[in-house]
């Protein structure tokens, strides 16, 4: 698939009609790499890339860009307040940029990032149901439709009794792609609730626990490996092979782990209590707080799970439309280096706000949990 639209620009040519910025250090407080960068993103990832410390460096992406909603978004006037008495407007950022205009805004953006991502990286590109198929076209152009993984919904918000002709809106999309296959990947599980375990875990063992049980055999036939030969003069299913060999098998029977049915069939039990939740489902339940610092912010939790799945420790994640910083925020609680980026003083003032609390309430505040505040020479 490909969008054709006017004025879509080469990768070449994007590149060369950026023009070359300086950064200058306004607050420098550690040697931190972590960074919050004051600047437009076009021209800041450029010199990002420019300066050789950042190409291939990133393991992380997380965008929550515009959703082209031809808006313009303010804070309130009680949180404009709280935020800097020099701030005379409570426009956060303008979202004006509609059609063909802003894929194209977006596609540029796209083509640095993937320079500035190391070969171990993904992007999640948060966006909604009306621009969202396009976004996922030139994702697939510029990253490979091979390296698409999943388009996640999130439960955004709770049901709303509106009178428009349509279903109800709850939710928005993340696209998630990777650069290469061999992308970072640390499963996190969701906690099982007490209504999961009394769903899941039907039946209960005669000292209490609750439990499962789960076939012993697998699709794929094996005819010549052990996990196909007799156990207890059965054979797998036709088609089918064992999960374990027969002398695995026979060493979780003695320790109780097979329930035999009537008829003589097999199961493997599984209790609740030696279970560290669930795998996460492509649909996330992650509502955006009631009242937040800065419009359009999204969930903690929601980007501690995806900086948690998709990096490791001491890796840099990339928020390049920062607004308030709750992408930084999550980074730094979970001990990654980052680098956020936004052209609204609004969502600065912000994010440093945020930051600072963040360094002041920490108990490890001395070991290095400082940022650097940069801005773009104009």
């Amino acid at each position: 698939m490909y969008l054709e639209y006017p004025k879509k620009k080469t990768k070449e040519e994007i590149f060369q009609s950026i023009p070359q910025i300086e950064l200058k250090t306004v607050n420098r407080r550690s040697d931190s790499s972590s960074k919050l960068i004051f600047g437009e993103n076009l021209r800041v990832m450029k010199y990002l890339l420019d300066s050789g410390k950042y190409k291939e460096k990133i393991d992380l992406v997380y965008i929550d860009p515009p959703f082209s909603t031809n808006k313009v978004f303010r804070i309130s006037k009680d949180r404009a307040n709280t935020i800097s008495n020099s701030l005379s407007s409570n426009i956060a950022f303008s979202d004006i940029l509609k059609g063909y205009e802003f894929i194209e805004f977006l596609r540029e953006r796209l083509f640095l990032i993937k320079e500035l991502m190391s070969d171990q990286a993904s992007i999640y590109v948060h966006t909604d149901y009306k621009i969202g198929h396009f976004v996922k076209i030139i994702m697939d152009e510029i990253f490979g439709e091979e390296n698409f993984i999943n388009d996640l919904s999130r439960i955004k918000c709770n049901p709303k009794n509106f009178h428009r002709k349509a279903f109800g809106n709850i939710k928005d999309m993340l696209l998630f792609y990777s650069k290469t296959k061999d992308y970072i990947w640390n499963e996190q599980k969701k906690p099982f609730t007490q209504e999961d375990i009394s769903r899941l875990f039907k039946k209960i063992d005669s000292d209490g626990r609750r439990y499962t049980t789960i076939p012993l055999h697998a699709p794929g036939e094996t005819k010549n490996g052990l996990t196909g030969k007799e156990w207890r003069g059965i054979l797998p299913p036709k088609g089918r092979h064992w999960r374990s060999s027969p002398e695995e098998l026979e060493k979780l029977d003695t320790e109780g782990l097979i329930e035999w049915s009537k008829t003589g069939v097999p199961r493997k039990k599984i209790y609740a209590d030696e279970k560290d939740g669930m795998k996460y489902q492509d649909i996330l339940e992650f509502k955006d707080p009631q009242y937040p610092n800065y419009p359009t912010e999204k969930n903690i939790e929601l980007l501690k799970l995806l900086i948690a799945t998709s990096s490791n420790k001491n890796s840099i994640v990339l928020d390049s439309f920062c607004g308030s910083g709750t992408t930084l925020l999550a980074a730094q609680e979970l001990e990654r280096r980052w680098i956020g980026i936004d052209n609204s003083k609004k969502a600065i003032e912000v994010a440093k706000k945020r930051l600072n609390k963040k360094i002041q309430d920490s108990a490890a505040k001395e070991k290095d949990q400082f940022f650097d505040y940069l801005k773009e020479v104009i």
